[in-house]
């Protein structure tokens, strides 16, 4: 039997830094891991994070859950007849609904090969204080993968106050008494909190509920800069004048002086640059709400 976990968790609340944390400490324990993962855009930014001896599929475009469901049944038995692995982590969009998730992979199958340990799901504990702000189809979609965690981290607690800590802790456990509450930066978890968990039954689909992508408008879009480039402090002018309906973004940015387009990832406001030392196209995904009307830098 090998087990499984599906990650958990809104866009840019952590899910990939858990997942190559995870995948470290599952190496230093001798097992061998291997990833199914789910992007809302074109280009797989995150599996760039996965180092090349674990084995991985991709599906883009946020097909894992509702009609997708076929197309992962048919990865992880592309993984079970093509790979050696022990454990099996799926991780899923940020725009998916983690119980539609998990029924894709109780299939009849597979079902005396895998183990269900149960729902991940990283929750950004300064955007669980600011989900007001949301409009409600997101955030019924942000409460409902917090609501069927098994397992939930309370993300990025660096960037509160104690006092604040305290209240994103009371909230989510009154929110969800049945899960276990971690407190982390970084989506740190130790693996034996992941070996303890006990998934439950399959969740009854009554019990669901929807957060459709198309009833939220949410989508992604793909840029390609071409012949241009920006400085660092140009590009953040934009980023900031961007409206809230933008979520997240990643891609490779060209700035000038540098040699490489340049990661970076944004986040509710919060931007990330990282060198890189290999030419990646110049692309970036938009993922948001009505993103095709969004204006973008160096484009009329």
């Amino acid at each position: 039997m090998k087990d499984v976990y599906l990650f958990s968790g809104f866009l840019g609340s952590g899910k990939t830094s858990m997942l190559t944390d995870v995948i470290r400490q599952l190496k230093e324990k001798g097992l061998k891991p291997a990833v199914i993962m789910n992007e809302l855009g074109k280009l797989p930014f995150d599996s760039q994070a996965v180092e090349k001896d674990v084995p991985l599929k991709e599906m883009l475009e946020g097909c894992i859950c509702c009609t997708g469901a076929e197309k992962t049944e048919a990865q992880i038995q592309s993984l079970l007849l093509d790979s050696e692995f022990d454990v099996l982590i799926i991780e899923t969009t940020g725009a998916a609904h983690p119980v539609e998730a998990l029924d894709a992979v109780y299939s009849p199958l597979f079902a005396e090969k895998l183990t269900i340990k149960g729902i991940v799901t990283v929750a950004d504990s300064k955007l669980w204080l600011n989900r007001d702000t949301l409009t409600p189809q997101v955030r019924s979609l942000f409460m409902e993968q917090i609501r069927h965690a098994h397992l939930l981290l309370a993300n990025k607690m660096d960037l509160l106050s104690e006092e604040e800590q305290g209240k994103v802790v009371y909230e989510l456990q009154g929110f969800n008494p049945g899960a276990f509450i971690l407190q982390t930066t970084n989506g740190r978890v130790p693996l034996h909190l992941l070996e303890s968990l006990e998934a439950t039954a399959p969740v009854d689909k009554a019990d669901v509920v929807k957060a459709p992508i198309a009833s939220m408008q949410l989508g992604s879009r793909l840029v390609e800069f071409e012949n241009c480039t920006f400085t660092q402090e140009q590009f953040e002018d934009w980023v900031r004048q961007l409206p809230d309906s933008v979520y997240r973004m990643k891609g490779f940015v060209p700035i000038e002086g540098v040699k490489n387009p340049i990661l970076f990832q944004y986040a509710y406001g919060m931007v990330q640059w990282m060198p890189e030392f290999v030419k990646m196209p110049a692309k970036l995904v938009i993922i948001g709400e009505n993103v095709g009307s969004v204006q973008v830098i160096g484009m009329e």
